[in-house]
């Protein structure tokens, strides 16, 4: 089913590029009915998001190198308002 997933994983990966995301938050948001439709699971395993320790946020939800390179690789265009370096 990866090809199937491949967008749904692109645009969480993206939206999680636009500000790191807390885990209920995305959880909440990217909930779905079906079992086979693994987007969150999916974009961990191939590498494009980590939870990380952010100070007084706690745990967060963050692209990794992975997910930036998804991103400038797979869009055509300049993503606007997402920020792709993380701030360390």
């Amino acid at each position: 089913m990866p090809d199937t997933l491949d967008p749904l994983v692109r645009d969480l990966v993206e939206w999680v590029a636009k500000e790191p995301r807390r885990h209920a938050d995305l959880i909440d948001t990217w909930r779905t009915s079906c079992p086979r439709l693994t987007v969150w699971e999916e974009a961990v395993e191939r590498g494009y998001v980590a939870r990380e320790f952010v100070p007084g946020r706690g745990a967060m939800i963050v692209i990794t190198q992975a997910g930036q390179k998804l991103l400038r690789s797979n869009r055509p265009f300049p993503l606007r308002g997402a920020r792709l370096e993380r701030q360390g």
